[in-house]
């Protein structure tokens, strides 16, 4: 298994340098990621549930593809990418908001992220890595808001933050 690196980061989202993703996540440092967001034309949304295997978070429903971008790698082009590797496609996204959040995800470990979160339009049938992904399904909005209120420990830490910021966008 090759190692894995995160781009750290200062409050202002500027590069400070890399670190070990696994080390990153032990010390609790602060690091760039993305979230990407996916509804079809029906409103849904795509939610995939991480793999059991996964080293945390596992097995917990999340938002479409979330990950880190490389060193040097734009954003966007990243999101992009890992779309592409986890859930066997890709559709146009455009950045939507960018938010800071810390989180116990256990086992000793500590998400501590600048996420930015896109959001991107499609009725793909996804062909998901099973590394990657264990399930996915498209969902209506009505149906996750109280779903994740009735049921918060079904999700990850960041995909419930980003949700609440998601709907406060939208609903301006």
């Amino acid at each position: 298994m090759s190692v894995e690196y995160v781009l750290l980061v200062n409050r202002n989202d500027q590069p400070l340098g890399t670190m070990e993703k696994i080390t990153a996540h032990e010390r609790g440092e602060l690091h760039r990621a993305f979230s990407v967001f996916v509804f079809n034309s029906e409103g849904e949304m795509m939610l995939q549930k991480r793999a059991s295997e996964k080293y945390h978070s596992g097995g917990l429903w999340t938002n479409t593809v979330c990950s880190h971008p490389k060193a040097g790698e734009k954003i966007k082009s990243a999101a992009i990418r890992r779309m592409n590797e986890e859930m066997g496609f890709t559709c146009d996204i455009e950045e939507a908001f960018k938010f800071i959040y810390k989180s116990d995800v256990g086992d000793g470990l500590i998400e501590n992220e600048f996420d930015h979160v896109f959001i991107g339009h499609s009725n793909a049938q996804p062909n998901p890595n099973p590394e990657e992904v264990e399930d996915w399904k498209y969902v209506p909005m009505d149906w996750l808001v109280k779903d994740v209120e009735d049921h918060p420990g079904h999700y990850t830490v960041w995909f419930i933050i980003a949700l609440k910021k998601l709907l406060k966008q939208t609903t301006k």
